[in-house]
């Protein structure tokens, strides 16, 4: 993995709702060596690094540079990553956690890592908040992404259409 696609762990764990065990597995989906191994105890370790991905996330929104800073900082502390390099799979790589390590350990790592060197590389301005609640990096060029996804902005022109018909 690199560093874009913790950030994607990031982004998929705060946008996921975690209600029980499938939820998690699902939000882990891109990740089936994390998914398939993760247990009730993963999942309630997760439920509160998915709450401080959130406020940071949300102060990244905000454009509160001084809460992000504490809060990824404090996400960095409570889940710091510790790399080591894997030749596993048959290619190198780097894990943020020992392969050992339960799922939560390396997932809370990775995405705090992730959002760290997102921050690094794209500041605070970048940042926003679908009208559906999922948080996204805006890293388009004109800086005009107002939806997490496509079919985020397919839903939102559909109702606007449809409202637009009912006026006329």
């Amino acid at each position: 993995m690199d560093n874009a696609d913790y950030l994607d762990v990031a982004l998929r764990l705060a946008n996921a709702d975690l209600t029980d065990l499938p939820a998690l597995r699902a939000a882990l989906h891109d990740e089936p060596w994390w998914a398939d191994r993760t247990t009730e105890a993963d999942l309630l370790a997760l439920r509160s690094v998915a709450d401080g991905l959130r406020h940071a996330l949300d102060a990244a929104t905000d454009r509160d540079a001084d809460a992000v800073l504490a809060r990824v900082n404090a996400l960095l502390s409570a889940h710091p990553p510790r790399p080591r390099l894997s030749g596993h799979t048959g290619t190198w790589h780097v894990h943020v956690a020992d392969v050992n390590a339960p799922p939560a350990t390396e997932v809370a790592a990775a995405a705090a890592w992730g959002l760290a060197q997102a921050i690094v590389r794209h500041g605070v301005d970048r940042w926003g908040r679908c009208p559906c609640g999922n948080h996204f990096l805006d890293a388009s060029t004109n800086r005009a992404k107002r939806f997490c996804s496509t079919r985020c902005a397919n839903r939102a022109n559909v109702a606007a259409f449809r409202a637009r018909r009912t006026r006329a």
